[in-house]
C-alpha cells in the first residue's frame, strides 16, 4: 500500500509501515527526526492528502489549539475573548475537517481529548499506550473512516505519576513521562510522541484489515 502519515516528523508510525513492506511517507512542514529523510515529504500535508496517491492516511494534526487543556487561554485575564486564540482554533478545526474529507479510502485522525469531538464529531475510539505494551497513560482519540477499532495487544500498568498541590490546595496528578518533558527545548515534540506499541498496532492492524478487505 501507499501510506501517508500526515503531520509526523518523528516517523514512528512511518517506520512501522515500512517494516511491513508498505510505501509509507511521513509529511510535515519541518524536517524529520526519524532518521529517514528519503521517506519524508517536507511540505503541505493537505496537498499530499489530496493528491489521490494514497490508500491510507494516518494524520496527527497539531493539537495546540484543539486540545481542551488549552481552553484556559481562550479568554484574557480581564475576561475578554482572546480573539487570536479563537481564530487559531477555527483554523485548526478547518484543517482537521479537510483531512477528514481527503479523497483517501481509509483514514485515521489522531488527537488527544479535543474540541474535534464537540465541533466535528465524536471519536470512533479512545485508546491508551498501556493497551499496547507501553507503561504510560496518554489518552488518544481516533477518528476513523473505513478502518476497524484497534484491538489491545498487551495490557500493562499505566505507568508512574507525579503529584503536587496547587495554590488552592487541590492535589493534582500527571503522568511522569509527560512531566519529564517539562522545560525541555523539544517539550512539544516529546509530549506529542507516538508510543512504539501503539505505532506498531496501528500499522499492523490497519494493514491486515485493508489487505484482507481487498482480497475478498
Amino acid at each position: 500500500m501507499r501510506v501517508l502519515v500526515a503531520c509526523e516528523e518523528s516517523q514512528a508510525i512511518t517506520k512501522q509501515f515500512r517494516k511491513l513492506g508498505h510505501k509509507a511517507f511521513s509529511c510535515d512542514l519541518i524536517p524529520c527526526s526519524g532518521g529517514h529523510p528519503e521517506w519524508h515529504i517536507q511540505g503541505d500535508a493537505l496537498k499530499e492528502a489530496n493528491s489521490r496517491k494514497y490508500d491510507l492516511m494516518v494524520a496527527h494534526p497539531p493539537c495546540t489549539y484543539l486540545s481542551v487543556s488549552g481552553n484556559r487561554w481562550l479568554y484574557n485575564k480581564d475576561g475578554s475573548k482572546n480573539e487570536e486564540r479563537w481564530e487559531n482554533r477555527r483554523k485548526a478545526l478547518f484543517f482537521v475537517k479537510q483531512l477528514m474529507d481527503a479523497p483517501i479510502k481509509h483514514i485515521a485522525i489522531e488527537n488527544p481529548i479535543s474540541v474535534i469531538s464537540s465541533q466535528i464529531r465524536k471519536p470512533n475510539q479512545i485508546v491508551q499506550p498501556y493497551m499496547f505494551g507501553d507503561e504510560a497513560k496518554k489518552t488518544t482519540c481516533l477518528w476513523t473512516k473505513n478502518l476497524p477499532l484497534l484491538a489491545p495487544t498487551k495490557i500493562v500498568s499505566d505507568g508512574e505519576f507525579v503529584e503536587w498541590t496547587d495554590k488552592n490546595g487541590k492535589v493534582k496528578k500527571m503522568a511522569k513521562w509527560y512531566d519529564d518533558a517539562r522545560g525541555h527545548k523539544d517539550r512539544a515534540k516529546l509530549r506529542s510522541k507516538t508510543f512504539p506499541g501503539m505505532a506498531k498496532a496501528i500499522a499492523t492492524q490497519y494493514s491486515e484489515y485493508i489487505i484482507n478487505l481487498n482480497q475478498q
